[in-house]
C-alpha cells in the first residue's frame, strides 16, 4: 500500500527555481569528491540488458523487470536494469581496468513494482560505482576504510551546500557507527527490521549497517539482498539520521562483491542453482573476472538529506498516486 508522510508545519525549503540550483548543486559536486575520495573514472551504463545475458540484478528476486522485445535484433529482449551491479563488474574486465582504480556512471531505473512513499518512486537514479581490488582486500577492514571515504565525500558536499545556500541548515554526522544485523537484532529484538535502525540512529546519527542478506538466528533476515553480487559476510547500507522525517534514512547499498567460494556458496543458500548456467555467473565461477566492491548511491535520497525535502518527488519527476498527489498539494509541497 502506497503511504505519504507529510510533517506537521513541513514546508519545502526552497523556491522552484532554486531547488533546481540545488539538486544540480548537488550532483555535479558529489560526483566529483565521490571520483577523487575513491579514484573512479566516469563511464557509460546501459538503460537495458539482453534479457539472457543475466546481468540484471534481481533484487529481492520477486520484482518484475520491464522489459521489451527488440524487432530489429533477432532473438534478442532488453530488460531495463533494476541496478548496474552485475554488468559493472564485467565492464572493469572488458574496459582493462586494474586494482586500485574504478569506475562511475549515472544509474537511472524503472522499478515497476516499488511501493511507493517518502522515499521511494517508480524511478531511480543513483550513482553506481564498481573498484577492482586485491585478494587481501577483502576484509572488514578495507569494507569500513571505503565507507568512511564515501561519508566524508558526502559530508564535503553537504557543507559546500550549506555555504552556497544559506538559507539551508542541514548538518550530518561525519563519524560513523559500525554494526551488524545480527547485533542489531539483540539490541531490539521485538522490533522490526526499521523500527531497529531507527531506535538506533537515535543516538548514532551516521551507520554502517553490516552483512545484510544472512539469516539471523531468529530465523529471519533485516532484509533481502541477492546472491550473486554482494557477500553477505562484507557488504552493508550507509544510514544517514534524517532529521526532517526523524527517521533512519539509507543513502547506499554497497558491498564487496561475491568471489567464486561465496557465489557458490550463496547461489545454494538462496535456492539458486539454476543461475549457475547463465553467462556472467559462469565467468565468475570459473574466475574470469576481477575482485571487485562497489554499490549504489541514490542521487535523490542525497538530495532529499541534503536540502530537507521530506518527499522524493521534490527532487525527481515520476508518476504518484493521487492520494500522494492530494495530501502534497494540501501540505503545499511541490511534486516535480
Amino acid at each position: 500500500m502506497n503511504t505519504c508522510y507529510i510533517p506537521q508545519g513541513y514546508r519545502t525549503p526552497l523556491t522552484g527555481y532554486d531547488m533546481q540550483r540545488a539538486i544540480e548543486f548537488v550532483k555535479s559536486s558529489f560526483q566529483e569528491n565521490l571520483k577523487f575520495a575513491l579514484n573512479l573514472r566516469r563511464v557509460s551504463a546501459p538503460l537495458f540488458v539482453d534479457r539472457n545475458s543475466g546481468l540484471n540484478d534481481n533484487l529481492n528476486g520477486v520484482e518484475r523487470p520491464v522489459s521489451f522485445d527488440i524487432p530489429a535484433v533477432a532473438g534478442a529482449a532488453g530488460e531495463v536494469v533494476h541496478s548496474l551491479a552485475k554488468w559493472k563488474r564485467l565492464a572493469l574486465k572488458r574496459y582493462g581496468f586494474y586494482p586500485g582504480n574504478g569506475l562511475y556512471t549515472d544509474m537511472n531505473a524503472i522499478r515497476r513494482d516499488e511501493q511507493l512513499d517518502n522515499l521511494h518512486s517508480v524511478y531511480v537514479d543513483q550513482w553506481d560505482w564498481e573498484k577492482v581490488i586485491n585478494r587481501e582486500d577483502r576484509n572488514t577492514e578495507f569494507l569500513k576504510y571505503t565507507v568512511r571515504s564515501i561519508v566524508g565525500a558526502v559530508c564535503d558536499t553537504c557543507d559546500a551546500l550549506r555555504r552556497a545556500f544559506p538559507q539551508l541548515n542541514g548538518k550530518l554526522e561525519r563519524d560513523v557507527t559500525f554494526i551488524t544485523t545480527q547485533e542489531l537484532e539483540d539490541l531490539y529484538p521485538e522490533l522490526t527490521p526499521g523500527e531497529r535502525e531507527t531506535a538506533f540512529m537515535r543516538t548514532h546519527k551516521t551507520v554502517f549497517l553490516m552483512q545484510i542478506g544472512k539469516t539471523l538466528r531468529s530465523g529471519g533476515r533485516h532484509d533481502g539482498r541477492a546472491p550473486d553480487y554482494d557477500d553477505w559476510e562484507l557488504n552493508g547500507d550507509i544510514l544517514m539520521w534524517n532529521d526532517v522525517l526523524g527517521r533512519a534514512f539509507e543513502i547506499s547499498s554497497m558491498g564487496i562483491r561475491v568471489d567464486a567460494e561465496s557465489l557458490d556458496r550463496q547461489l545454494t543458500l538462496a535456492g539458486c542453482e539454476d543461475r549457475r548456467e547463465l553467462p556472467f555467473h559462469k565467468m565468475l565461477l570459473n574466475n574470469d573476472l576481477p575482485l571487485t566492491m562497489g554499490g549504489g548511491i541514490g542521487q535523490s535520497r542525497l538530495c532529499m538529506l541534503m536540502i530537507g525535502c521530506c518527499h522524493i518527488g521534490e527532487v525527481q519527476v515520476s508518476l504518484w498516486d493521487q492520494e500522494t498527489i492530494a495530501a502534497c498539494e494540501k501540505a503545499g509541497v511541490m511534486l516535480l
